[in-house]
């Protein structure tokens, strides 16, 4: 594993893209997979824009996964960070904005006040999923707050993938139900 850098936006981007492209909070946002496919790209480069000044984004050499991390006090981003995403949420969804605002500002007052690391995303590109990139992509967090004592957060947008969180450690605390969307699973992991 390896850290990210400016010059993978892009390649990183397509690839969450390709991660994303079934998740159901995705396909909430984009319902016409078409729109999505154009769409998601342009929005991953957003979000990695946000997250890369944070030190924490993780891929592999291959660049076909990528995690990213709020440390602690990281989130929410801030006034400019979240006007920025903003634009490009308004951009993108164009007139389901006003019907997805309320489920998209739902994670915010849903997020944990404790201090503690916030998986903001993980995915893999589906012809590579299941050959432990993903936990891969967790370890070097993982480590971190096992060794320093620290509490890491996370959604988890598919129920198929609460086993796989489990496995590292992390347990269900709340069924969320976002406003007008999906069914999405908070999970929280307490360091070993």
């Amino acid at each position: 594993m390896c850290k990210a850098r400016a010059a993978d936006v892009e390649t990183l981007a397509r690839t969450l893209a390709l991660a994303f492209d079934d998740d159901p909070l995705t396909t909430w946002m984009f319902p016409d997979p078409q729109a999505r496919r154009r769409r998601l790209p342009h929005m991953f480069v957003a979000l990695l824009h946000e997250a890369l000044p944070l030190g924490e984004v993780y891929t592999t050499e291959s660049r076909r996964g990528a995690a990213f991390w709020n440390p602690p006090g990281t989130f929410p981003l801030g006034r400019r960070a979240n006007a920025r995403m903003g634009w490009t949420m308004a951009r993108l969804l164009r007139h389901r904005l006003i019907d997805r605002a309320p489920g998209l500002l739902y994670f915010d007052s849903h997020h944990p006040k404790e201090p503690h690391w916030y998986l903001q995303m993980l995915g893999t590109e589906p012809e590579w999923q299941g050959r432990g990139i993903g936990s891969a992509l967790l370890a070097p967090i993982l480590r971190r707050c096992d060794d320093t004592g620290e509490r890491v957060y996370l959604e988890a947008s598919k129920e198929k993938n609460i086993p796989f969180y489990a496995r590292h450690g992390f347990v269900v605390t709340e069924e969320m139900h976002v406003p007008r969307g999906p069914t999405m699973w908070a999970m929280w992991r307490e360091p070993r």
